[in-house]
């Protein structure tokens, strides 16, 4: 058996970073965990606006980072993904996702929301998980979470926003059940866990709506 290379962070100019660990009780034909923390390029910076990021929003380009990590898909074969957070939190998101990818937790797709035109329907459909969007919150005038880049929304479709006891989406319905099955998020399980461990607040613990795919560092 080989011995698990050391913890290896880079961090130049551009707040890049790259994290590596051999991940503890994976598969055995998993590759090591790998994360990459970057500032956007100008291609993505244009890619983006309007549609995405506009002038207005509360955050800036600069402070947001594209963070590129593996996971297990559905098939339980590893692919690599994307997201786009705030850089306060891009640690908090990289930690996270190495608890998911260690427990095999399964996740359907990780693109960044351009990939989506921004609609946030459109993404859920294709049941995405995503980060920033500068939108507004959900039946409000004020910006979400997402909006500054400190939320995620994890396989939407198997965690639905829950709103008089029912969802918009069809692929949803079957999950307002909430028996424990790959994809799904459930209280104590290694999703909430790794989000309880840095102080991020689950939706799907709120009252009245319930929100079961969203996680945000600063609550809302």
């Amino acid at each position: 058996m080989r011995l698990p290379r050391p913890l290896r962070v880079v961090l130049p100019v551009l707040a890049v970073a790259v994290l590596a660990a051999v991940p503890s009780g994976a598969a055995a034909a998993d590759p090591p965990y790998r994360a990459v923390v970057r500032a956007l390029s100008p291609q993505e910076r244009a890619d983006m606006t309007p549609s995405v990021w506009r002038r207005g929003c509360p955050v800036g380009f600069a402070r947001l980072r594209h963070v590129s990590v593996p996971f297990v898909g559905f098939d339980g074969r590893v692919r690599r993904g994307a997201i786009v957070v705030h850089d306060a939190v891009a640690r908090d998101v990289v930690e996270v996702f190495r608890a998911l990818y260690r427990a095999r937790f399964p996740i359907r797709r990780m693109q960044p929301i351009q990939r989506y035109g921004g609609d946030d329907y459109a993404s859920i459909e294709a049941d995405n998980t995503s980060a920033f969007n500068c939108r507004a919150a959900t039946g409000s005038g004020r910006w979400s979470q997402h909006a500054y880049g400190r939320a995620i929304d994890l396989n939407p479709l198997e965690n639905p926003y829950v709103s008089g006891g029912t969802t918009s989406h069809r692929g949803s319905v079957r999950y307002l059940d909430r028996r424990a099955r790959p994809g799904v998020i459930v209280e104590g399980g290694v999703v909430t866990r790794a989000f309880d461990a840095r102080g991020w607040e689950w939706g799907g613990r709120w009252s009245g709506t319930i929100d079961y795919q969203h996680f945000s560092a600063d609550g809302g």
